[in-house]
């Protein structure tokens, strides 16, 4: 079985003025920091991410955008004749945008990456950026020490440097256990981190080290934090677990509860003798109804 590569892999050189904006530049785009940054950022380092376009037009010879109307007007105001595109191998102009969202954290560092391997260095980045050079540090060596399960689940996620610094002292199953239990809390917080990281079992730990204890904390409270969270990590599974036929039970439910009260009889039977029993019956079948 193959599978069907949506763009080229390698970027082409496209004429600046045969890529065709798919929609409007906000009103005051231009003078806004965001903007800005882009600018000399591509001035000090250079386009790191190419342009993504749809295939060309036969007939006009020209390439829709699909993502990257910010760094296109920053190329034009810089002078740029020719831009890297990476080229769609399907019409995906109705449904790329719509997948598009803020660079998470984790595509942030592997674009940092990408720029200091060709060369460019942390502090040209920190200019480039506008950034203090120990957050570029700080984003550059932000998976170092994690595994790539607990990079997988964070792929997608915003967070902070702080976070992998603590996952980075647990061993890799720790890791994915944690990370998971923030998910599930939708918690991905540097304090929580710190809590998992102090509540987990040294024998978990990298080096069998502990944590520097918290101010006010005493050890007979962390112990009690370690077995309260892996009996929490025990429920989460369990529920991880029961969820889809515990789902598939209530749908069947509901859909009995609904039959039963549509039934002129039984509801005027209830309605007569039982009218707090149909009620809780008719709440019960709105409700679901809502959340489907």
């Amino acid at each position: 079985m193959t599978v069907e590569l949506g763009f080229l892999p390698k970027p082409m050189m496209v004429p600046i003025d045969n890529v065709l904006p798919s929609h409007k530049p906000p009103l005051g785009l231009l003078g806004t920091k965001k903007y800005r940054m882009v600018v000399t950022s591509i001035r000090e380092i250079g386009l790191i991410e190419p342009l993504a376009v749809s295939a060309v037009d036969r007939k006009t010879g020209q390439h829709v955008l699909l993502d990257g109307h910010i760094r296109l007007l920053a190329l034009k105001e810089l002078g740029n004749t020719e831009v890297p595109c990476l080229v769609a191998t399907d019409d995906e102009s109705y449904t790329y945008n719509n997948r598009i969202n803020r660079l998470s954290s984790v595509q942030e560092h592997f674009m940092m990456r990408r720029a200091i391997d060709r060369g460019i260095s942390p502090e040209r980045l920190s200019k480039a950026l506008c950034v203090d050079l120990a957050q570029i540090v700080k984003k550059v060596t932000l998976l170092d020490g994690v595994c790539p399960e607990a990079v997988d689940l964070l792929k997608d996620r915003h967070f902070s440097p702080e976070i992998t610094v603590a996952l980075r002292r647990m061993k890799p199953t720790r890791q994915v256990e944690a990370v998971e239990l923030m998910i599930a809390a939708n918690s991905i917080t540097v304090t929580y981190a710190r809590a998992l990281e102090m509540a987990t079992a040294t024998e978990m730990l990298v080096a069998g080290k502990r944590p520097r204890k918290e101010r006010g904390v005493s050890q007979e409270q962390v112990d009690r934090m370690e077995r309260e969270m892996s009996g929490l990590q025990d429920q989460y599974r369990m529920i991880e677990q029961g969820f889809g036929e515990d789902m598939l039970n209530l749908v069947l439910a509901r859909g009995y509860v609904a039959k039963l009260v549509d039934n002129k009889a039984v509801f005027r039977y209830l309605e007569r003798n039982h009218g707090e029993v149909l009620e809780q019956l008719m709440g019960l079948v709105r409700a679901t109804s809502t959340d489907a």
